[in-house]
C-alpha cells in the first residue's frame, strides 16, 4: 500500500476527529497542526515500517 486516506471531520464538542478509510485507525486532536502530526503517529504505530504507506492524505 502507499497511500492512506483519513476522512476528517469537526464533533460537535470541538476540536477534530480523523478516521482512516478501510483501516482501523482513529484520532484526534484540538487543532489541524496537532491532528496532523497525530494522524502521523498513528500510521506509525498501526503499520510494521515495511508495509507503512508513503502518503497520507487528510480529506
Amino acid at each position: 500500500m502507499n497511500e492512506i486516506i483519513f476522512m476528517v471531520h469537526e464533533p460537535p464538542e470541538g476540536g477534530y476527529a480523523a478516521e482512516a478509510l478501510g483501516h482501523a485507525i482513529f484520532t484526534v486532536a484540538d487543532s489541524l497542526e496537532e491532528l496532523n502530526e497525530m494522524v502521523r503517529d498513528a500510521v506509525i504505530c498501526h503499520f510494521d515500517e515495511v508495509d507503512r504507506p508513503m502518503i497520507i492524505r487528510l480529506h
